[in-house]
């Protein structure tokens, strides 16, 4: 079984996820062969929001299972200032 995925960032807010797959599966006894294969492509797009870190974007693959993280720039919470009341 071969896959291939693609993780890319396009005009740096528009997060693209690509892949293939090829497989190929053989069974064989006496009687009977078996091939099996399964072939196919997908492609997924999404808007980032206007606060990602597009520099630091990391993608990791394990046990066929894809990873992909997209760091958020801290917002800075507005001072609140204490006004006090006379009278």
């Amino acid at each position: 079984m071969a896959n291939l995925v693609k993780v890319e960032l396009e005009e740096g807010s528009v997060l693209k996820i690509s892949g293939e797959r090829k497989r190929e599966k053989a069974e064989k006894s006496d009687t009977w062969r078996l091939f099996e294969r399964t072939t196919g492509s997908f492609l997924r797009r999404f808007n980032l929001p206007e606060n990602t870190k597009a520099d630091d974007v990391k993608a990791a693959m394990e046990n066929g299972v894809l990873t992909v993280t997209v760091p958020k720039e801290e917002v800075k919470k507005p001072e609140v200032k204490s006004i006090k009341i006379s009278g």
